[in-house]
């Protein structure tokens, strides 16, 4: 097997532990998966918790039909609204309600908590986790806007 190989398998296998850690918190808490969190969290860093549906779909890198759907439950719990542009009827937004904004300052901190506790030291160091998001970047991973890694 390939180092290359090996070190996509293992990507994979951490990732799958990651989504499966933040996903049993935030159902348990919080009633949402880390991917119905990571749709509001973008909702909530767009300047008034509001963006077109079509670049929610580019941020999150899914299709527009992909972020319908993912959207809907958000919907029918009140978390999120569609609005439409006034000036352009075709245009579809997505924007968090005021029970979204609280409910993702709730979803925010437990998120922090078991990222804390995923990179918690002494297993991991502050140059550790800036040195795999610095990798993590050049594969293409996203995170939270003016967290940029350093270069590795």
């Amino acid at each position: 097997m390939s180092d290359a190989l090996d070190a996509s398998l293992r990507l994979v296998r951490a990732q799958v532990a990651l989504v499966k850690r933040f996903d049993t918190s935030l159902s348990g808490l919080h009633g949402v998966s880390l991917a119905d969190f990571t749709m509001l969290l973008r909702l909530g860093e767009a300047p008034g918790g509001r963006m077109r549906r079509v670049d929610l779909a580019e941020k999150l890198g899914l299709t527009a039909s992909g972020v319908t759907r993912g959207l809907a439950p958000l919907e029918r719990i009140g978390l999120v609204m569609r609005e439409t542009d006034a000036r352009d009827g075709r245009v579809a937004y997505a924007a968090l309600t005021d029970t979204g904004r609280e409910r993702l300052t709730d979803m925010l901190a437990t998120a922090e908590q078991i990222a804390a506790e995923t990179f918690a030291a002494p297993l991991w160091s502050k140059e550790d986790i800036g040195h795999l998001s610095a990798l993590l970047t050049r594969l293409g991973g996203t995170g939270l806007p003016g967290h940029g890694a350093p270069p590795p």
